[in-house]
């Protein structure tokens, strides 16, 4: 059984689009009050490892529509681009778990730290099982993809109002 990365097209477009449009109203926001978000260390974080994962999941897209690509090599490229959106978050996880917010301990530290490697797990599930030519990888990587543009909105809104207190 292979995988079918042609029929995916449309969805990896669907991806590219919402991903960059995402990142770029990131950056706006920030922008909006960015002397605070720069005194702010974990925000910082934050957002950076956001924009990272959603730049991250707007070129696995991009790449998914190459003709003719093989799915090995898709997932090996998976793989490579979730490695790099995994140094990111584990900056922001040690920025986040060093630097608590004064009298906030709900949810854990742990948790909001914990929270940004979820679709980073999925893209790595996707990249191993592309990478053994399992069918199942396509899926993987679209629930990463979606859970990217979840977790993106997510860690922005808490970072956007965490800097307004």
């Amino acid at each position: 059984m292979t995988a079918d990365l042609a029929a995916w097209s449309d969805f990896n477009v669907a991806i590219v689009g919402a991903a960059a449009a995402l990142a770029g109203l990131v950056i706006v926001a920030a922008s909006v009050n960015i002397r605070e978000v720069i005194q702010a260390t974990t925000v910082t974080a934050r957002l950076g490892a956001g924009i990272v994962a959603l730049v991250v999941a707007l070129s696995i897209a991009a790449i998914g529509l190459i003709p003719d690509l093989d799915t090995g090599a898709y997932g090996v490229i998976i793989l490579t681009l979730t490695l790099i959106a995994a140094v990111f978050q584990a900056h922001a996880a040690r920025v986040i778990v060093r630097t608590p917010p004064p009298g906030d301990d709900t949810p854990p530290m742990v948790t909001k730290a914990v929270v940004g490697f979820v679709p980073i797990a999925a893209y790595a599930v996707a990249g191993f099982a592309l990478l053994v030519g399992h069918p199942a990888g396509l899926y993987a990587s679209a629930a990463a993809a979606l859970l990217t543009i979840a977790s993106a909105l997510l860690v922005s809104w808490i970072a956007l109002v965490e800097v307004l207190r």
